[in-house]
């Protein structure tokens, strides 16, 4: 196989595990290329295993992209999101992930050190033994061990229960959507569990929230707004965001915003909204992957 085939071959894992690390669409295509030029210039006869040793790679060029991306975070204007990934299958503009990724779990993943998370993605992830993991981020096995412990129960103790996308959470999106663009208050108390939370990145290049809104009532008015002072020409998709139940909001052709709920027991537990353009950039216009609402 020559060096092109292996990354064409295995590009779905490949970009899963650099998103899964860095959480970023275009910080995960520039490891792949990155990636892909180290690999082209590895003495393929010595390597075993073409697979492991691509995702090795891909480890460390991610590894090294994060702790860059960690300190530009530092100065970023309001809270900062994962950029969505739409995970509709052979759908124009979308992004075929080799493992569900679910941005529930990627906002748990920042809560880990680069290292940890790197060592939790290709153990509890992709499945890669500790011996090859170690090789990976330069560090003895035994003390990957305890690296992967710790972030195991790390994430089982934050990561939050949700329904993925599926008829269920889909429904409960679309009465909520009805709620929202008819102004009927009533039926989105009842849809938003009490302790719900809303969190918006606009990145300082688009309006958004600058801090959590949580609770229902303050989240059903906030959706209220959406008769009061709706985009021009509006027009809502829905499709899977990142695993989870979604829309695409334009205004006119241009894809303005991407919500992402999260479902636990038919209730809203969270309302994710990515607005940066710098963001959505990669998405791009993306017509036809499900039906207008």
């Amino acid at each position: 196989m020559t060096a092109e085939d292996v990354f064409t071959e295995h590009r779905g894992l490949l970009f899963s595990i650099a998103y899964e690390i860095t959480g970023s669409v275009a910080d995960s295509e520039d490891v792949l290329q990155d990636s892909f030029m180290r690999w082209a210039g590895t003495d393929r006869a010595a390597v075993d295993n073409p697979r492991a040793y691509a995702a090795q790679i891909v480890t460390r060029q991610a590894l090294n992209s994060l702790r860059s991306a960690r300190r530009r975070r530092e100065e970023y204007v309001g809270p900062w999101l994962p950029e969505p990934v739409l995970t509709v299958p052979d759908a124009s503009g979308a992004i075929e992930l080799a493992e569900s990724v679910s941005l529930a779990m990627l906002l748990v993943l920042e809560t880990l050190s680069p290292l940890e998370r790197a060592v939790f993605v290709m153990r509890e992830v992709f499945g890669f033994d500790h011996a090859r993991i170690a090789e990976t981020v330069d560090r003895r096995e035994d003390t990957v061990r305890q690296i992967a412990h710790r972030a195991r129960e790390h994430v089982r103790a934050r990561r939050r229960r949700f329904t993925p996308a599926g008829e269920e959470a889909n429904r409960v999106v679309v009465e909520f959507l009805a709620a929202a663009t008819t102004g009927n208050v009533d039926t989105l108390l009842q849809l938003l569990a009490p302790d719900v939370v809303y969190i918006a990145d606009g990145g300082g290049k688009a309006t958004a929230a600058r801090v959590p809104v949580i609770g229902a009532a303050r989240v059903a008015r906030l959706f209220g707004g959406l008769v009061r002072h709706p985009l021009p020409d509006m027009r809502i998709e829905a499709v899977p965001v990142g695993s989870m139940p979604g829309l695409l909001v334009y205004s006119g052709e241009k894809l303005d915003l991407v919500l992402q709920f999260e479902i636990d027991n038919d209730l809203i537990t969270g309302v994710y909204v990515v607005r940066n353009p710098d963001k959505l950039a990669h998405l791009g216009a993306h017509p036809g992957a499900a039906g207008a609402i």
